[in-house]
């Protein structure tokens, strides 16, 4: 690592997830990081959910945890997941998510941030200051003012202001202020509740840990994924007027009795209505907008920049990916950490960098909302569906025969650093040949079938034509 350097500042707000990994990035320049975040440590809190959907680390993020050397110690805690297992009808079937033993990893949100922050706290130039609320921020004078625990306000001055401070962003705000910046939100009508199964009597999974396991039921569905303690964090995700109708223990039960009743003897009952009435219901929310930074002064990445719903298992490995590509963009205009001209960057090389990244980021962060709003109608519906299984298979078969000019749109994104624009491109011109081709095999076997009808026609007595259709005389 480079040796610290007083003449540069960085303040980053938000020691979650993206900022903390943020954090680890620019020290490792030798900047001095100051990381400013609104909650209390999680590392002494005992537990951390209610409102955290759990995580699946996938290649984007790996890359990015890898190229900030954070990956030790953390990936010996992942659970490779490498398909989804869909209940229906008290049945069980695989659907693998790649086709060559690719897997998705589950992993607890507490466990990484905790793990970041432990890194954090080792590098001698990096200061990381919890409850410190931000209440405004001059971009010209480059002044933070937050408001501490006790009430009184603490201002910070830094060279370089990141926003990391997720998808209600205060820095986002303020942003805005300085900035024509294009803003949209979108909440869409489902909620979400966490439930969690426990382990075994015998202390083991209840359920195959391999898998990511689905309980689609067209409008709303259930997931589970692998906890390391052989317990499963479960999440409920349906329309807002399903949440409002279940107002009783009863409700709730005879609910699950119908929609999900083979996860009742493996949740338990007492547990299941616990956890159902005690955890906060979440809402779920897809933000874009553009740019992403003001002159050389302010860059906002992760949720900030990009939240997305959670059905793709994209939002960490998105936001840590923003990590690695602002540092390969920074190497590009600064130069390598370690030397002169990243550690002391002067304003016109950073005002450079954040334009490019605020451009080609945004693409590929977009495109990444949409598919993640797109993987919820597959997961809680296409998946049953029997022209969902046959694509999948046709798309596989072509795979296997030409594995790196057919890709499909899964492994694109979750098993490649592909731009997430770039797939969707790509899933969208060859999904007009899959529409093609489909309608082809249809008209095929529609034409097989009439020429097989003629010819039983011929055999017992011949044809004739009523109204454009060939019958038996």
């Amino acid at each position: 690592m480079s040796a610290p350097n007083k003449d540069f500042s960085v303040a980053i707000v938000g020691g979650g997830l993206v900022g903390a990994l943020n954090a680890v990035y620019f020290a490792a320049r030798g900047w001095n990081v100051t990381v400013f975040e609104l909650r209390e440590d999680i590392r002494t809190l005992k537990q951390a959910g209610g409102r955290s959907i759990n995580l699946a680390l996938s290649k984007r993020g790996i890359s990015a945890l890898e190229g900030a050397d954070a990956g030790a110690g953390l990936f010996e805690t992942l659970i490779p997941m490498a398909g989804r297992m869909i209940h229906i009808g008290g049945k069980q079937s695989s659907q693998n998510y790649g086709y060559f033993g690719e897997a998705i990893n589950s992993v607890d949100r507490k466990l990484v941030n905790e793990h970041l922050l432990n890194k954090l706290q080792k590098m001698p130039n990096v200061t990381i200051k919890f409850l410190h609320e931000l209440l405004s921020i001059d971009y010209e004078k480059k002044i933070l003012n937050f408001k501490k625990s006790d009430g009184t306000v603490y201002k910070a001055q830094a060279d370089l202001i990141i926003g990391a401070d997720g998808s209600y962003s205060r820095v986002r705000r303020e942003l805005m202020r300085v900035t024509r910046m294009n803003f949209s939100q979108e909440y869409i009508e489902h909620g979400y509740v966490e439930l969690n199964m426990p382990p075994s009597e015998k202390g083991e999974y209840q359920m195959d840990p391999g898998h990511l396991h689905i309980w689609p039921r067209q409008t709303f569905m259930m997931i589970a994924l692998p906890n390391i303690d052989k317990s499963f964090t479960m999440t409920l995700f349906m329309p807002w007027k399903n949440f409002d109708a279940i107002k009783t223990p009863q409700d709730l039960l005879a609910f699950f009795e119908d929609k999900f009743a083979d996860s009742i003897p493996l949740i338990g009952r007492e547990l299941l209505v616990k956890d159902y009435f005690k955890n906060p219901k979440g809402s779920l929310v897809s933000i874009k907008c553009k740019p992403y930074h003001y002159k050389s002064s302010c860059l906002i990445i992760g949720d900030a920049a990009h939240a997305m719903v959670p059905f793709y298992g994209q939002g960490m490995n998105c936001g840590f990916e923003d990590c690695l590509v602002l540092d390969e963009i920074l190497t590009k205009h600064i130069g390598k950490p370690g030397t002169a001209s990243s550690t002391k960057p002067t304003s016109e090389a950073l005002g450079k960098a954040f334009e490019e990244y605020s451009s080609t980021r945004n693409a590929d962060a977009e495109a990444m909302c949409d598919l993640a709003m797109y993987n919820y109608v597959e997961m809680r519906s296409s998946v049953t569906k029997l022209s969902y299984k046959l694509k999948k298979s046709f798309e596989g078969f072509l795979h296997r025969l030409f594995p790196t000019s057919v890709i499909p749109l899964y492994t694109m994104v979750s098993f490649s650093r592909i731009p997430y624009s770039k797939a969707l491109s790509i899933s969208k011109k060859r999904g007009q040949w899959y529409d093609f081709f489909g309608r082809v095999a249809v008209y095929g076997t529609v034409a097989t079938a009439l020429g097989v009808g003629a010819a039983i026609g011929l055999r017992n007595g011949g044809l004739k034509y009523v109204h454009g259709f060939m019958c038996r005389k």
